[in-house]
């Protein structure tokens, strides 16, 4: 039986209903399709509702479906597309552990390497107990960074004063300088704080800001010509889809893209990432064939670091369970930035792999996506052969 395993991080709180745009409504169909598996996706977004649900599947490798259905925005008559871009949220994190892998292996930074060596200037003000920890702790949440942000940080972050990666650096500062939530390395606490600490340490070894680092090191290598950061939307237009919220008292809300349509640069590392579903399993087919023995991107030493959990089932950017549809191992993330959802199921024994998206928050969206993907996973791993 297909169950789901929820690694949502609290990433975005819109408090103010006059920022959302326009009334709540009810879902229309956009139907209706000849290909089966839309008209099933199209009853999920309906039975939830959504207004847009997508979806990729990989068999054998190679990606046999792509596609969405429904609308770019709630109350627009605009129909979402097979190219069209969502927001991944967590699955971010993932991203960044493999730019992490990348500059290792180029021999730039060390998976031991330590926040005190990358950030000598800070000694005098850095809490003594994060000058140990290394970036493996960090990509693995056992940094003993805190789950959630001081206030005071916080609210700077959203500031967005400077370049993303001066506004990391000054969110990374002020972290450091706070009490570890628990003794580094002693056990896992869920942080976006700690992929901010990551993230601005593969700055300063690889000498870019994070998101150039990405485009050079993995979006271009793997052709993922839709990959970008921030709302997946051009602000005052509909030309991709929007995110949904449901303030409370109120019914669910199209978010107009804009500053204030995603997380802060501050997180970046943790969850900024945004991309079409084809690009998104071009990504995940990597990581496919990496946990099947390498690619030509990374070393299948490497991959086994990247999947390997450092405790409990957490590895880097990445949870490892078991599932018998997927005949054993499976590498799982889900992501929201609370107006967009997306999860990943990657099945390496089947060399396949399962993405649902939609663009409504994650409170909303777990139990339509999760209905999604095991539909998925019944039309395309058939009972015979294991599931």
């Amino acid at each position: 039986m297909f169950k789901s395993i929820v690694v949502v991080s609290v990433l975005l709180i819109l408090g103010s209903i006059g920022f959302l745009l326009g009334r709540s409504a009810e879902i229309p169909s956009s139907g209706p399709y000849e290909d089966p598996i839309l008209q099933m996706l199209e009853a999920v977004r309906v039975e939830h509702p959504f207004p847009a649900l997508a979806a990729a599947v990989i068999v054998d490798g190679r990606t046999v479906f792509t596609n969405a259905v429904g609308f770019r925005r709630l109350g627009g008559p605009e129909r979402v597309t097979a190219e069209d871009r969502f927001h991944i949220g967590s699955v971010t994190k993932s991203m960044t552990a493999t730019l992490a892998a990348r500059l290792v292996e180029e021999g730039k930074i060390a998976w031991t390497t330590t926040i005190g060596e990358l950030f000598p200037e800070l000694e005098e003000t850095m809490h003594a107990d994060y000058r140990g920890v290394t970036l493996e702790q960090l990509l693995s949440n056992r940094g003993g960074m805190p789950a959630r942000p001081p206030t005071t940080l916080w609210i700077r972050a959203w500031e967005g004063r400077g370049t993303p990666d001066e506004q990391r650096l000054e969110f990374v500062r002020g972290l450091l300088a706070g009490e570890p939530e628990v003794k580094p390395g002693s056990r896992s606490v869920y942080s976006n704080q700690g992929y901010a600490v990551a993230g601005v340490m593969l700055e300063r070894a690889g000498g870019q800001p994070w998101e150039a680092l990405m485009r050079g090191l993995l979006f271009e290598p793997l052709g993922m010509t839709t990959a970008g950061f921030g709302a997946p939307a051009t602000p005052g237009e509909v030309d991709q889809p929007w995110g949904h919220s449901k303030p409370m008292f109120s019914g669910l809300r199209a978010v107009p893209p804009g500053p204030r349509a995603d997380n802060p640069p501050a997180i970046g590392p943790a969850g900024t990432v945004h991309c079409s579903l084809g690009d998104l399993a071009k990504y995940v087919a990597l990581h496919l064939a990496g946990a099947r023995g390498g690619t030509n991107l990374l070393e299948a030493a490497t991959f086994k670091k990247l999947h390997t959990p450092a405790g409990h089932d957490y590895a880097l950017g990445w949870v490892v369970l078991e599932r018998g549809w997927a005949g054993g191992r499976v590498l799982m993330h889900n992501g929201s930035n609370t107006m967009f959802y997306v999860v990943v199921w990657i099945a390496p024994e089947r060399n396949s792999a399962v993405i649902v998206a939609t663009n409504v928050g994650a409170d909303l969206a777990f139990k339509g996506c999760d209905q999604a993907v095991g539909k998925l996973i019944e039309a395309f791993f058939p009972k015979g052969q294991g599931l």
